[in-house]
């Protein structure tokens, strides 16, 4: 019997991999498709490569006036060859530095302590599952039948569009819209809800619908969509109008991959049709843990990858350790970025008295600088004890300044904490000490030292 079966070896699996290796454990790891799961293949990695290329253009045509785009297929090459680099690097390598048995193929549980890969049968007296997240496809009249791209196809074309419809208004949609339209192909995104980004800060998605149209691309919202039919392209009939495009990306969310007859194992799904786990990762039998999308919360690949390591040390040594959910930061890659930690003011206002400020990204020297200096930054503080409850931003290089919102929640940190630590000037990161500020002076009086 091992004592360490895991399945799936994305980045919740290799967490735990490595973990277990710290703990002089030799796990077996189970896997299928390419190593290291939706991120580096076909998710994080490639789509952030891509958008990157994008920008560099966009800023040269908007600050140099040069009317150029991307290469098509040679800026997807490019991507290419970075995925087949990080993917060595971190995942083929790692495995043969590991102490580890790696075995290939699906996963099924066919007992609470036994799982089933072809005809081998693994025997683990603890198992952590780490499968992933795969895209959900809606039911709509048409769609299978003209066919569609998921991310997978967006990633990797076969041929150069001009016009492309995504339905679907969240991370992936807007990402990929951004992306698309910097490469010279117009874009429409139709979102069923009333607003992009639902469930964020009503402001932001007011901002990110604003980013998007600023660039030209088309977003609708309250959208019906009543079938897919052939026409000289692919025919969207809505409750709005047809809009005919030459290919339809559907980044309408993603479903966790629980297809492993968890019911002989004695696992539970929640409501999310993930796996059923508590606050240390433990699933409804006592000796399995789940870890990253195939939870169905959150499907980040930070997160993922924090509780594949949590769950391996809690499983090999019973540590009941648990994650800060309350500090995990979450970002849109859209340029400006949009990022995001902690409460909302909604969320906030149920539990706290609260206080809220709002500082405009044009009131910041660096963003003017930049002469990138869309966007806001908003901070949500609880009243009597001003400890910081939620950041919430849209700005240039925001990915990187929603780091420092996220420690200080972690932290329990007040805007004093923040106020009295030094920020170099002129950054962009000094929006959330002047965030803090705001709660006290009037940003609008104060001169750049101050």
């Amino acid at each position: 019997m091992k004592d360490l079966v895991i399945i799936g070896y994305g980045a919740a699996g290799f967490a735990a991999l490595i973990k277990a290796n710290e703990l002089n454990v030799k796990p077996v790891l189970i896997g299928e498709g390419p190593i290291g799961g939706t991120c580096v293949n076909v998710g994080c990695v490639p789509s952030k490569k891509l958008l990157s290329i994008g920008e560099i253009y966009y800023k040269s045509r908007k600050h140099l006036k040069l009317n150029i785009y991307p290469p098509f297929f040679e800026t997807f090459k490019e991507k290419d060859n970075l995925v087949s680099n990080l993917r060595k690097m971190k995942y083929e390598d790692v495995i043969s530095s590991s102490d580890v048995e790696l075995i290939e193929g699906k996963a099924k549980f066919i007992s609470p302590h036994e799982v089933k890969v072809g005809n081998k049968i693994i025997e683990g007296k603890k198992f952590i599952i780490a499968t992933g997240s795969s895209p959900k496809i809606p039911r709509i009249p048409g769609l299978d039948k003209i066919g569609y791209w998921t991310n997978n196809e967006a990633l990797s074309p076969d041929r150069k569009i001009d016009s492309l419809a995504i339905i679907g208004g969240g991370p992936l949609g807007l990402e990929f819209a951004q992306m698309y339209k910097r490469l010279g192909v117009d874009v429409i995104v139709l979102e069923a809800l009333p607003v992009l980004l639902y469930g964020w800060e009503p402001e932001i998605s007011l901002e990110a619908e604003k980013i998007l149209e600023n660039e030209g691309i088309s977003v609708v919202t309250n959208v019906n969509i009543k079938e897919i039919k052939k026409g000289s392209g692919k025919v969207i009939v809505t409750n709005k109008g047809e809009v005919e495009v030459d290919e339809i990306l559907v980044a309408t969310g993603r479903k966790p991959n629980t297809d492993l007859d968890l019911e002989k194992a004695n696992v539970d799904l929640n409501e999310n049709k993930g796996i059923k786990v508590d606050e240390e990762l433990r699933t409804s039998n006592k000796d399995i843990y789940a870890a990253g999308d195939v939870i169905g919360s959150k499907m980040l690949e930070a997160l993922a990858g924090k509780q594949g390591t949590v769950a391996a040390e809690n499983a090999l040594l019973d540590s009941h350790k648990k994650i800060d959910m309350l500090s995990v930061p979450q970002v849109v890659f859209l340029q400006p970025n949009i990022a995001s930690v902690g409460l909302t003011e909604a969320e906030a206002e149920k539990i706290y008295r609260i206080e809220t400020s709002k500082i405009m990204m044009e009131d910041l020297p660096k963003a003017n600088i930049l002469g990138e200096n869309e966007g806001f930054i908003k901070m949500i503080i609880e009243e009597e004890t001003k400890k910081i409850l939620g950041v919430h931003l849209v700005s240039e290089n925001g990915a990187e300044i929603i780091n420092e919102a996220s420690l200080a929640i972690k932290m329990r940190a007040n805007i004093n904490d923040l106020i009295d630590t030094i920020h170099v000037f002129p950054t962009m990161g000094e929006a959330i000490r002047l965030a803090a500020l705001s709660f006290i002076s009037d940003i609008k009086k104060m001169s750049c030292c101050v």
